[in-house]
């Protein structure tokens, strides 16, 4: 990581990062960065198009979704959904990526950057029983950056304290949403029967 050098004077007002922030950024997933996958049932997907617009994608399973393969190569697995593609079509124009993790109960989340290539189920020394079923594509991620946030905004956000859940009633029901955005005359279905037709991923 090197120092900020920009002349802009809102980033010149800001301290520089201590050496200790500077140096906890690694090349690899370490071991440390390999259990934190293998724990993490969510993740936030970053990509951009050819031109740099930019795109972020939750992406969800079971806790260790995401398989690391090395400590240089990541394979995160595209679940059914909406048909979108957003994020493929991105990789295909773009291969940079960013993923951040989280693990329930765990403040701290892990960042890791690098490029990323779409790939059918025929992945080296990735053996897909391991996500059950088995995914219609896959990318693989090599990782140039990685490493651990630490804890001030989740805490912040009180994001696992069971006391700041938010109740669901507090926004419309997703289906009514949908129908505005849509600008629909008539009602859709209740949420459990939209999300199995569009084919949501919860």
């Amino acid at each position: 990581m090197q120092a900020d050098v920009s002349p802009d004077p809102v980033l010149a007002s800001y301290r520089p990062p201590s050496q200790l922030v500077r140096d906890k950024e690694i090349d690899h997933l370490d071991a440390h960065c390999r259990a934190f996958v293998a724990l993490a049932p969510f993740a936030v997907l970053s990509t951009a198009d050819a031109a740099g617009a930019p795109e972020v994608s939750p992406r969800g399973g079971d806790p260790g979704f995401v398989k690391v393969l090395d400590e240089h190569r990541l394979v995160l697995p595209d679940r059914q959904g909406n048909n979108r593609l957003d994020s493929l079509r991105n990789v295909a124009a773009n291969p940079q990526v960013a993923l951040l993790f989280l693990v329930p109960g765990v403040e701290e989340t892990l960042k890791v950057y690098g490029t990323a290539a779409l790939a059918g189920p025929d992945v080296p020394g990735l053996d897909l029983t391991e996500f059950g079923r088995a995914p219609r594509s896959v990318l693989v991620v090599t990782v140039t950056r990685a490493y651990l946030q630490c804890a001030k905004a989740v805490m912040r956000s009180g994001l696992w304290d069971p006391a700041a859940q938010v109740d669901r009633s507090a926004l419309p029901p997703f289906g009514t949403m949908i129908r505005d955005h849509c600008r629909l005359e008539t009602p859709l279905p209740d949420d459990a029967t939209l999300r199995a037709e569009l084919a949501l991923e919860l």
